[in-house]
């Protein structure tokens, strides 16, 4: 890892593993959902909807038109709904649950029954697991994994949260606060790292080139262009080795880093830009430093080995 000293994640120690164990074997290959040029999956009376997805989860990104509704039966598990944008109101309904916001705002929805309805339309993402098996189905880049790629860990959810299973939503209008890293939320399936809109370039003097051993880093982004360095290990294989890549991204997209690609990424626009860091299941380093997921009374750690 390499951290500039005023990075939060500077501080990060090395964390007991859950009790999981990933395939080891080359690293594979970076996906890219590019939802500002590729075509979406879905164009229909709700707008449109792109599909893209990791070893274990799903993302369903959404220009909506107002009155979109979308509804599961038989959900299998947690999923996220995220709205990036104020004035996205969202009404959700399940299991006998009824709640609203007014959007910028990130909801975990239970397993069973629900319904979500846009009275506005907006900008929407939601993430499932890739127990959604029909979600899955419907990714541009569904048979990418057909053959599981090696070093990710299967998706083990965390315990169930504290009260049981319920609509939560949570606003993302959280004070900054120094020492901790952005606004982190967690589920059982899900971890959400929304770190503070970035104004003009990043500075190249303090870059984070780091890795992950066993999970994927979803970066989800949803303002600006960004360039996404990534460097593969290499390997006794000589025919295992890769070129680096210098992927440059705009918004909307999403990008999935495979383990133990070194990564780092670089905010170029001159005005605005914003990415997100979505990861499944949570991360356990981020959830052993005190007061940096903003949930964690909610939902338990699960048992960690020494």
């Amino acid at each position: 890892m390499a951290y500039d000293a005023t990075d939060p994640r500077a501080a990060l120690e090395a964390a007991p593993k859950a009790k999981v164990t990933a395939v080891q074997g080359p690293a594979a290959d970076a996906q890219y959902g590019l939802f500002y040029k590729e075509p979406p999956q879905e164009d229909d009376a709700n707008g449109k909807t792109w599909y893209s997805r990791g070893s274990n989860f799903v993302c369903a990104y959404s220009d909506l038109k107002p009155g979109a509704t979308f509804e599961r039966s038989n959900q299998p598990d947690e999923y996220c709904v995220y709205l990036n944008d104020p004035d996205t109101p969202m009404i959700v309904e399940a299991n006998g649950q009824t709640e609203k916001t007014d959007g910028y705002a990130l909801a975990v929805i239970p397993p069973g029954q629900s319904k979500l309805t846009f009275p506005k339309g907006g900008r929407v993402s939601r993430f499932f697991t890739t127990k959604s098996k029909d979600l899955a189905e419907k990714c541009a880049n569904a048979r990418f994994y057909d053959q599981m790629p090696f070093n990710v860990a299967p998706l083990e959810p965390w315990p169930e949260p504290v009260g049981g299973y319920k609509i939560r939503i949570y606003s993302l209008d959280v004070p900054a606060e120094p020492g901790r890293l952005g606004r982190i939320f967690r589920c059982t399936t899900f971890m959400w790292n929304v770190p503070y809109t970035q104004m003009g370039p990043r500075d190249r003097s303090k870059l984070s080139p780091h890795h992950h051993d066993d999970f994927e880093q979803c970066s989800l982004i949803m303002a600006g262009t960004y360039t996404h360095h990534l460097r593969w290990p290499w390997t006794v294989d000589h025919a295992q080795w890769k070129q680096d890549e210098h992927a440059v991204v705009e918004a909307p997209s999403i990008t999935v880093i495979p383990p133990p690609v070194v990564h780092t990424s670089v905010g170029e626009s001159p005005d605005k830009n914003q990415l997100i860091d979505i990861f499944s299941p949570p991360r356990v380093d981020f959830s052993m430093r005190p007061g940096w997921v903003l949930n964690a009374d909610e939902y338990p750690m699960p048992e960690l080995q020494n």
